[in-house]
């Protein structure tokens, strides 16, 4: 079993030192509480993380207890993004003590390939830190489970492969944001561990996934077995020079 702690904040733009300290103490309180993998939102500290060779990223650092496992840089950049960023064009994976570990960012959950190529590739859980928004949808529900999160239920159950996606919430009018919350846990089977989480509040939850048991959803039953059933003759998903 790997619990996993999702840890919903609401980052003040600008205010980069209180920001790193609340998620520094919820990471710390986490941990000490028994969590063995904290996921925060993605934009964090409100700052784009990695700046490199001349080009800046929307990037995400996945951490162990000696240092960095896995950086990943946001492959699908949303709207004003794509005014003064550079994309990522990797989908790495990483075998760790809790597991085989992807990640994606907020509008990756929107292509299908995404979670595919990160099941394909091995991964037990991808790690989903976002800030949902509007804009994409022709309409948001002002309550329960936004449309990202549906994504990820859908996906993880056909792909088998357990989610763990965590939005920023809170409003910031005076910057024309309003994140959307409603961070949730959903396993290799589509079912939702922990979630939805507050549309508006910071919150936290935690969530324990069965990663073995998750491993079993790529065999439903004698003749059901939906890695194996796959076409491969007829279609194929390529990943960089490789196909999956």
């Amino acid at each position: 079993m790997t619990v996993f702690a999702l840890e919903q904040t609401v980052p003040v733009p600008e205010r980069l030192a209180e920001n790193t300290e609340e998620i520094s103490s919820r990471a710390a309180a986490a941990l000490r509480d028994g969590a063995d993998v904290v996921v925060l939102p993605e934009l964090a500290a409100t700052g784009y993380v990695e700046s490199a060779g001349g080009e800046h990223f929307n990037s995400v650092v996945l951490v162990g207890p000696d240092g960095p496992l896995l950086n990943y840089r946001k492959v699908h950049l949303f709207d004003r993004e794509l005014d003064g960023f550079s994309a990522g064009d990797q989908l790495p994976v990483v075998e760790t003590e809790h597991g085989v570990i992807g990640v994606c960012v907020c509008y990756d959950l929107r292509f299908v390939e995404v979670l595919r190529t990160l099941s394909l590739r091995g991964a037990d859980v991808v790690l989903a830190p976002a800030a949902w928004t509007g804009g994409f949808d022709s309409s948001v529900p002002e309550t329960g489970m936004v449309r990202q999160a549906e994504a990820a239920v859908v996906q993880a159950n056909l792909d088998q492969v357990a989610v763990v996606a965590v939005s920023q919430a809170g409003s910031h009018p005076e910057h024309g944001v309003r994140p959307l919350g409603g961070s949730l846990a959903v396993d290799a089977f589509g079912d939702i561990v922990v979630g939805p989480l507050s549309r508006t509040q910071a919150d936290s939850a935690r969530a324990v996934i069965d990663l073995e048991k998750g491993r079993q959803a790529r065999v439903r039953s004698e003749r059901i077995r939906p890695r194996d059933d796959r076409r491969t003759d007829v279609y194929g998903v390529h990943y960089q020079q490789e196909v999956l």
